[in-house]
């Protein structure tokens, strides 16, 4: 499964919000420095989602905040 997610670096508390088309807003604590973001993006993903965070790659968007990412829910 692939999601748009876009990221929000830098904020009080960490949450993720499902917008109706299937995007996500994602509220990340980290700041956006040596992929301390990204880490935290992947593991809230994978909490929520259920899968372990190997499952879960980002597929653009490496250095930005609008990613695609991809999500492998065939646990």
């Amino acid at each position: 499964m692939q999601k748009k997610v876009k990221v929000k670096p830098n904020a009080k508390q960490q949450k993720i919000e499902e917008l109706t088309d299937g995007s996500l807003n994602v509220h990340l604590k980290s700041p956006p420095v040596d992929g301390k973001a990204n880490e935290e993006l992947m593991k809230l993903l994978a909490e929520k989602f259920n899968v372990p965070k190997s499952y879960i790659r980002i597929k653009s968007g490496l250095s930005s905040r609008k990613k695609l990412v991809e999500i492998d829910t065939d646990v």
